[in-house]
């Protein structure tokens, strides 16, 4: 089981028992049935958590699928990693040199991770089957310059670092932290409350998309079921998103997206203790051609969604700018 309060070593063996135990449960049987709502749909609600070490894309010259062996070999490097690093350490007393690397937040902050997917998969992309984006060099061009130059201006940093969105389906990409949701179904909606910015109101009434003339941040959802499946499709993206604000979706961080964006989510109850989610991506000016990412959510029913504090205007996209300002102003040629 996954909880939040990371101080005690105690928390570390419960976590590496739950990842490695995680690889040895059974298949979801056939006979399994999902349990049912008073509408006598599908019951996805619950607290549910995503957090993996899988990769988003696959790395060259991996298999589709990893061993065994190898998957806990990898969860038990994380565990090693994470125990390394919430170690005590020597506190520096010395100056950095100018320009040294201040490091990033403490260990406290991000979650424990610690899980490979528990199909095995080497990625969370499961189509195309080389398990990699199929991005168009004008998207990685797009991609490559808002990094390089996101403090330029503040419209070119990550919409998420600006405290305004994740975005769809960004929103429901593992993070480094934070990796919590809450699913509740009432009649006629499924509402989705991410641990990060942004509940999700999904209606299942069979009503048509909003007009396209009107565009959002996440766009304009609606839901049908299929059988045990819910599906739920959105368009009507506002065009200045990215299609992952996550660091942790790799070469996928700061890939631009359009209005033409088109996401299919299926989210559907495998067994007790597990929602398998998978997202049809398609979005022609930046993609060849669409491509599917799938994600296991698990039960945490004791899991805690505290309040999101990030709000637009933050200190840091001053604290960046800033900076960037004053580099600007420091002699760049000899002396």
């Amino acid at each position: 089981m996954e909880i939040r309060r990371f101080g005690c070593v105690s928390l570390f063996v419960a976590g590496s028992v739950f990842a490695l135990s995680a690889l040895s449960q059974a298949q979801p049987s056939d006979e399994w049935t999902a349990p049912r709502t008073p509408e006598g749909q599908p019951d996805l609600q619950g607290l549910w958590n995503n957090t993996t070490i899988t990769p988003f894309e696959r790395r060259a010259g991996q298999p589709e699928f990893i061993t065994e062996e190898d998957a806990q070999s990898a969860q038990e490097r994380a565990i090693a990693r994470r125990a390394e690093a919430n170690a005590p350490s020597v506190v520096r007393t010395e100056p950095l040199p100018v320009g040294g690397n201040l490091g990033s937040v403490n260990q406290f902050w991000f979650g424990p991770r610690y899980q490979i997917v528990e199909t095995r998969r080497s990625s969370l992309v499961i189509d195309p089957p080389d398990g990699r984006v199929p991005l168009r060099p004008v998207a990685e061009e797009r991609r490559d310059y808002l990094v390089e130059y996101r403090a330029d201006q503040i419209e070119n940093m990550s919409v998420y670092s600006r405290c305004i969105t994740r975005g769809v389906p960004g929103t429901m990409f593992p993070q480094v932290y934070n990796n919590g949701y809450q699913i509740l179904q009432i009649p006629g909606y499924v509402i989705i409350r991410p641990e990060m910015m942004h509940i999700r109101i999904i209606p299942l009434d069979g009503s048509p998309h909003i007009s396209d003339r009107i565009t959002g941040w996440m766009g304009d959802s609606r839901g049908r079921w299929e059988g045990d499946t819910l599906v739920v499709e959105t368009t009507n993206f506002d065009p200045q998103g990215w299609i992952s604000s996550n660091a942790s979706a790799g070469r996928m961080h700061a890939v631009p997206q359009s209005d033409q964006l088109r996401v299919v989510e299926r989210f559907r109850r495998v067994d007790e203790d597990t929602l398998l989610w998978q997202a049809t991506i398609e979005d022609p000016p930046f993609y060849t051609s669409p491509w599917t990412v799938e994600v296991p959510f698990r039960a945490v029913p004791d899991y805690i969604i505290y309040e999101y504090a990030c709000h637009e205007g933050n200190h840091a996209v001053q604290g960046v700018m800033g900076g960037a300002r004053v580099q600007e102003l420091r002699p760049t040629g000899p002396g």
